[in-house]
């Protein structure tokens, strides 16, 4: 499993609407994309749940390094990169993945929490509890799903849940979800991917 987020981060008087229109047109064009566990369409608007910008920012989990190289190699990704200029691409390496207690719900917001690696502590202990952080974001009134990955190259750690209603029990960067693209959720490797 493979966590991948990149995010176009627009100016303070740009018309979101126009972020709302497009994943109205595109946003089914992923819901049958071979290797892909899930594809989230968010959006943070300046103003809303606390979000100091607006920005366009999916967050993918991949089954398959396959699916996610066709989507960046090929047309999908490139239509974004003719419309807003080349994103960094943000990778995570997958730590666990719950399916959360509403998870036959529609997800209103995604919740998106980056955190360091702490020196001095064994990784396995760091990574258990990404694990266990994972299960209990699960386990919660209203969650959708729950995600932990790791970055090695910035030993950073991202904790990403979905939720069906707009006062998630996590705490991180909220989103509002426009379109959740699916087609190989049911296939996503549940708990620890070790």
């Amino acid at each position: 499993m493979h966590a991948m987020q990149y995010e176009l981060t627009l100016p303070a008087d740009y018309d979101m609407d126009i972020i709302r229109g497009r994943v109205s047109r595109i946003g089914h064009l992923l819901d049958d994309w071979d290797g892909l566990g899930f594809k989230t369409f968010l959006m943070r608007e300046r103003g809303v749940h606390g979000s100091p910008v607006n920005q366009y920012g999916p967050f993918y989990l991949w089954n398959t390094v396959e699916g996610m190289n066709a989507f960046l190699w090929g047309g999908a990704f490139q239509g974004l990169v003719g419309d807003f200029g080349r994103p960094v691409v943000q990778q995570w390496t997958g730590l666990a993945y719950e399916e959360g207690v509403a998870a036959a719900s529609p997800a209103v917001v995604a919740v998106r929490r980056r955190q360091q690696v702490p020196d001095g502590l064994p990784l396995s202990e760091v990574m258990e509890d990404a694990v266990r952080e994972a299960g209990r974001l699960a386990g919660e009134d209203g969650a959708v799903l729950a995600a932990a990955a790791v970055d090695t190259r910035h030993w950073e750690l991202v904790h990403f849940s979905l939720w069906d209603h707009d006062t998630p029990k996590a705490t991180g960067e909220v989103f509002q979800v426009l379109h959740v693209s699916a087609p190989g959720r049911g296939e996503l490797p549940r708990g620890r991917q070790w």
